[in-house]
């Protein structure tokens, strides 16, 4: 049962992915994150009253409340709006293809915080793993390099194109796509925790949304991105920004439904495979080649690799 939610899941971020990057296409200067918290916020609330209709409400101690509060601190405020930015920078399938660092530092919460044992398989899955956002990295160096030295001259103007080149670095969405995997990844071991007091996925979300909402909403007092995001939320429509909040809301309810059936590891590295699902999806629905170049290609099948070699072990 967790596997096949942990699949659904899967598929609904990517379907997410691909809905961000075309409202992005669009034109669209908002990437969604706030709303996307309020739809989870709205579908948890639903989900948790039509759950429980009729029945004797579960008693919630202040330990689980703190632990899916925590979990929502770095799932639905880090996590999310990281991720989202992440592909708004990147694309969709390059953005998805960061977030395969998910499982990497799942297995390593594995090993620190739980002490499982870290053999050649595991070490070798991760290395692979790491290995494919090395790559993508690798690429927009050169891309950055490129574009550089396309308009420069010689002598001054070309090392002043260097300096700027290394000032910009790279993408910034290759910089928040490992703090979004990370959050995620310490997020999901609260939300564990909170679930092994609490079995109720629902509510878990629900908490964690409404944490995540108001953690938005006070970092919109000195954050004029934030701020600009939240008027954008209710002044503007659109659909494909509505689209990408209810597909990764439902995703983030079939994950933590799916970590109720099984282990956090397990999912992670099903839902690891979300950047194969975002370039199918990209290629069927859109014909669209997003960021498909044969690096990406090539990083994607490095972390398909990476995690073959975590889950036959």
């Amino acid at each position: 049962m967790g596997e096949w939610l942990a699949m659904l899941s899967m598929s609904l971020f990517a379907s997410s992915n691909l809905a961000i990057a075309r409202a992005v296409g669009r034109g669209s200067q908002d990437n969604g994150a706030f709303l996307s918290i309020l739809i989870t916020s709205a579908m948890a609330l639903v989900a948790w009253l039509y759950l429980n209709a009729g029945a004797r409400l579960p008693t919630v101690g202040g330990a689980a409340l703190a632990w899916f509060a925590g979990a929502g601190l770095l799932t639905m405020f880090i996590g999310r709006v990281f991720v989202f930015a992440s592909v708004q920078h990147l694309g969709a399938v390059r953005g998805s293809a960061v977030k395969r660092l998910n499982p990497m530092f799942s297995v390593m919460l594995g090993v620190l915080v739980l002490g499982e044992p870290m053999d050649a398989a595991m070490i070798t899955g991760m290395l692979l793993i790491f290995s494919s956002f090395g790559v993508l990295v690798r690429q927009s160096l050169r891309n950055a390099g490129a574009g550089a030295g396309a308009g420069a001259g010689d002598g001054a103007e070309a090392d002043a194109s260097v300096r700027d080149c290394f000032g910009l670095l790279i993408n910034v969405g290759y910089v928040y796509g490992p703090i979004s995997a990370l959050a995620y990844a310490i997020g999901y071991v609260a939300r564990k925790q909170g679930l092994v007091l609490v079995p109720d996925p629902a509510l878990g979300t629900l908490v964690g949304a409404l944490v995540g909402a108001l953690v938005f909403a006070l970092a919109a007092v000195f954050v004029d991105s934030y701020r600009e995001s939240i008027r954008s939320t209710f002044t503007r429509f659109d659909p494909w920004l509505v689209a990408a909040g209810v597909l990764s809301s439902l995703g983030q309810l079939s994950f933590f439904a799916a970590i109720s059936h099984t282990t956090i590891s397990r999912v992670a590295l099903i839902t690891s495979m979300e950047t194969f699902m975002t370039i199918l999806l990209s290629l069927a629905l859109f014909r669209s080649r997003d960021g498909l170049t044969a690096p990406v290609l090539f990083a994607a099948g490095l972390g398909a690799a990476g995690t073959g070699f975590i889950v036959w072990h």
